[in-house]
């Protein structure tokens, strides 16, 4: 059975990031198309994506400018 380290636990625990994790399994996103679909800042959701990339939780992708 995998036990989840406490990294894992605090990324889960803001429901933002739960919403973007959502969000990124139904397709891609960029960070500006899920700072709209969340009402929240572009900043913000960078910020979101790099504590669900540190906790092994999601892979970021460059394409082009985006």
């Amino acid at each position: 059975m995998y036990m989840a380290d406490a990294s894992v636990w605090k990324a889960l625990s803001d429901e933002n990031r739960r919403k973007i994790i959502e969000l990124l399994l139904e397709r891609d996103f960029c960070v500006r198309a899920l700072s709209h679909r969340l009402g929240i800042s572009e900043a913000a959701v960078s910020q979101h994506i790099k504590v669900l990339k540190q906790a092994g939780l999601i892979e970021g992708e460059k394409r082009g400018y985006y």
